[in-house]
């Protein structure tokens, strides 16, 4: 099928309007920032020089922050998918006891991630942290440092990402055919071999993705390699960032950008290449439900057991600790000892009441909430017609909309800066570097590719009659959008405006980069208070906003997920891929994403 001519697109005064203002919202902030980025690397002066490549391959500490970031990555994908399979199978798949518990604990990353996760686990096992304190009590010649560099880096990214085994894996898990199952165990294959040979082979396109994910998250970390490498485990991107703040080496920086971002582009294309070479699908014509499966060696089932609720302890303690010590007192906190008497609610008070700890919060929700609907509201229209009109003007503009899925964060960032610390005819000659509006133009770019691809499922699970009996009535465009269409998909606009939401609350590593030095969003805030900048207050500050970011992010998936649910009479809101249907494309390589992710991070983003 040909799809719509591009001629019957044009005739519509709508489409012509919506056409203008998206071409000039991809040219100038999808694609002349990233080119920008290729000519301030290689043509400084309007002619080609490598002074660039050679000043990188000459710098000793881009090198190792070069290699440091593939090694992360790498390493990452193995424990990723490690720990995010293993917590998968105990709770869906082998039989163990209080698997909804279990459940709850592994899901805890659902709810915070990113730079709050990280100065998370920093204020407990860093130097200075609780755990680091009493362990110390304990073994006086310890290092206090013990959890920092590539360790303390790879432990947090690891138990971070494992949202997307969480959401992706778990789902594909319960449609494998439970009959196949049957059959081999007919047939004499053991727990192990059915295992081997028949689930994890049925899970592959989806491993394939979860695998690109964690790889490219490692790839592009920023939050926690910052807040726990250290000075002897720095990756890219916080190099990025260093070279950026420095205009003599932006061109270093600019090309660190460009590698990661063909390194991304590279992963995507190897990753996608390997997921075509098989076949991952159950032959059964009648396809039975998944019932849990029994654990029939007595040591393996202890030993299963055991690891299954040393990682609930690992993934809750944290979550505790970070509650009950945004109620703690400053002695308390500095000392690491929590007693009844050491509870307060001073701290809520302070950050509730008093505007230097208020400030960062409102920021951030101003930010995140017009970042939202305005990514939505603009892209109902754009998502409609692309569902629409289907043909190559039609799919060149969706390939441009996933940009940000393709490119790091720090790449789109740095382009922006370079693109317009001057004036510019692009944007009406005005200079957007240093100003508030270039973070939300920021945080709008990044949430296209996911916003677009959510809206157009809607779109296209609408059922196409209601529109053509519209029209033979003589209903416009526009009137059947606003009147038919536009209700249909409300419910699921409004679930993806609250994931968006919920996401760009704590986003650090677009706000590192663009931020206006004195509108501070709470991502910032709660980097610099990790590095000790205000002191025992600003520690207990930091606590105080983890808490009411889990709450926020708890209650949005409570009331996109939970509730959705059980409206039997309204239309279903968007899940997360069934098994099979998530490809290399759909993978963002920077999210999140609570998790991040990773953005995945869907519900959450991921650490970077």
């Amino acid at each position: 099928m040909s799809g719509t001519p591009v001629r019957s697109m044009v005739r519509s005064p709508f489409v012509l309007v919506v056409g203008v203002i998206l071409t000039w919202f991809i040219a100038a902030f999808l694609v002349w920032p990233n080119i920008n980025v290729l000519i301030a690397t290689f043509f400084p002066d309007g002619s080609f020089s490598g002074r660039a490549a050679e000043k990188l391959f000459s710098s000793q500490r881009a090198m190792t922050a070069l290699g440091n970031s593939f090694l992360l990555a790498v390493a990452l994908s193995i424990t990723v998918n490690a720990v995010g399979i293993f917590v998968v199978l105990v709770t869906y798949y082998f039989r163990i006891r209080g698997s909804r518990i279990l459940f709850l604990g592994y899901a805890t990353t659902f709810i915070y991630g990113g730079i709050v996760l990280a100065a998370g686990y920093k204020f407990i096992y860093g130097d200075k942290g609780i755990v680091t304190s009493l362990l110390l009590q304990v073994f006086p010649s310890m290092d206090p440092a013990w959890f920092s560099g590539f360790f303390a880096v790879l432990v947090v990214m690891t138990f971070a990402t494992t949202t997307n085994h969480m959401l992706f894996v778990a789902n594909a898990l319960k449609g494998v055919d439970y009959q196949t199952i049957e059959a081999a165990k007919n047939l004499g294959a053991s727990t192990w071999t059915i295992l081997r040979r028949i689930v994890l082979p049925m899970l592959k396109p989806t491993l394939f993705a979860v695998t690109i994910l964690s790889f490219l998250t490692g790839l592009g970390a920023l939050s926690a390699p910052q807040v726990l490498g250290g000075r002897e485990f720095q990756t890219i991107t916080p190099m990025i960032l260093t070279f950026t703040n420095s205009p003599t080496s932006r061109d270093l920086a600019a090309l660190l950008a460009v590698i990661l971002g063909l390194a991304t582009m590279v992963m995507l294309a190897v990753m996608s290449r390997l997921e075509k070479g098989g076949t991952y699908f159950s032959v059964s014509k009648v396809s039975s439900e998944l019932q849990k499966q029994d654990i029939t060696n007595p040591v393996a089932n202890v030993a299963v057991h055991a690891v299954a609720y040393l990682l609930f302890a690992v993934y809750t303690l944290p979550v505790v600790l970070i509650v009950l010590y945004s109620f703690a007192d400053g002695a308390a906190i500095q000392t690491g000892q929590l007693s009844p008497g050491s509870l307060t609610l001073d701290n809520y008070v302070r950050v509730l009441t008093q505007p230097a700890g208020l400030r960062p919060f409102v920021v951030s929700v101003l930010y995140s909430a017009l970042a939202a609907v305005i990514a939505v509201g603009g892209l109902l229209f754009v998502a409609r017609l692309l569902q629409k009109y289907r043909n190559w003007l039609a799919s060149v503009f969706e390939y441009l909309l996933h940009i940000p899925w393709i490119l790091p964060s720090a790449l789109l960032a740095l382009g922006l800066i370079i693109s317009y610390d001057h004036p510019n005819p692009l944007v009406g000659g005005a200079v957007l570097t240093g100003t508030t509006v270039i973070l939300l133009i920021a945080f709008v770019t990044v949430k296209i590719p996911f916003t677009l691809r959510m809206l157009k499922a809607s779109f296209a699970s609408v059922n196409s009659s209601l529109e053509e009996a519209a029209a033979i009535m003589g209903a416009k465009t526009l009137y059947v959008f606003r009147r038919i269409l536009l209700p249909l998909v409300l419910p699921a606009a409004a679930a993806i405006t609250a994931l968006n939401f919920n996401s760009l609350l704590d986003d650090y590593d677009t706000a590192i980069f663009l931020a206006h030095p004195l509108v501070q969003p709470l991502g910032l805030v709660i980097k610099a208070n990790t590095d000790g900048a205000e002191g025992t207050e600003g520690v207990a500050n930091t606590f105080v906003y983890t808490v009411l970011l889990m709450v926020i992010t708890g209650v949005t998936m409570y009331l996109v997920y939970g509730r959705s649910g059980r409206r039997r009479n309204r239309k279903r809101l968007p899940a997360v891929p069934p098994s099979g249907s998530i490809d290399a494309t759909d993978v963002p390589p920077a999210a999140g994403s609570p998790a991040s992710g990773a953005d995945s991070r869907v519900p959450a983003a991921p650490v970077r």
